[in-house]
């Protein structure tokens, strides 16, 4: 019993670290426009209940990928564990709890990001029982390493969904970062890897966005 309550302890733990993702602020906007409550700005402009744009969170980003692992799944290249893509979608930003988001265009950031985000994996996953640490551990490295078939189809869809909120929402992101056509197309390519129908479809989003102004090359 006593064994039971110390693995219990770990995983309740590793529960409870996790629910810090929900305060990981990303670059990329929500569709919805946001008031939180109990913010000054909620104060504000309580009687008028003016929305404000607001940016997603880690949790939330890693929610819709998981859902759209289960929605999308038919046009992997190759025929994929769906169960698999999941769970390596739940897990593949925890380490920002440590590391933060590092922007896709941060040229900067990105130097670095591969160790401050493997130093991360070790603490963070170390707070499991030694046999799911293991297992989750190897659910991140096979993300990053985007050599397999479920793996490539989980890289594609963690860059076609900021990509579709960016579109929906006028290219707000795309515009307060002054993130050009070229930038987005050659820093997402590797999408049609995982899937080239869905790459396809979001290249002509691009193409659009183009035409409409609202991602200049």
């Amino acid at each position: 019993m006593a064994d039971n309550i110390e693995r219990m302890k770990k995983q309740l733990d590793f529960l409870l670290e996790l629910d810090k993702m929900k305060n990981i602020y990303r670059r990329t906007y929500i569709l919805c426009d946001d008031l939180p409550a109990g913010s000054k700005e909620f104060e504000d402009n309580f009687k008028e209940r003016k929305p404000l744009p607001r940016r997603e969170n880690d949790a939330e980003h890693s929610f819709s990928l998981a859902v759209a692992a289960l929605v999308l799944a038919e046009y992997s290249n190759e025929p994929v564990d769906t169960a698999k893509v999941v769970k390596m979608v739940l897990v593949h930003d925890v380490v920002e709890i440590d590391a933060g988001d590092t922007f896709l265009y941060d040229a900067e950031g990105n130097k670095t990001k591969r160790e401050r985000e493997a130093a991360a994996a070790e603490r963070i996953f170390g707070l499991l029982p030694p046999d799911q640490q293991a297992e989750f551990r190897c659910f991140w490295d096979e993300f990053e390493a985007n050599n397999t078939p479920e793996s490539r189809f989980a890289n594609a869809l963690d860059r076609i969904q900021p990509m579709l909120l960016n579109y929906t929402r006028d290219g707000i992101s795309w515009k307060e970062h002054n993130v050009r056509f070229d930038d987005v197309a050659e820093r997402n390519s590797h999408i049609k890897d995982g899937s080239e129908e869905l790459w396809d479809y979001v290249y002509s989003l691009l193409e659009d966005a183009n035409s409409r102004g609202i991602l200049p090359r």
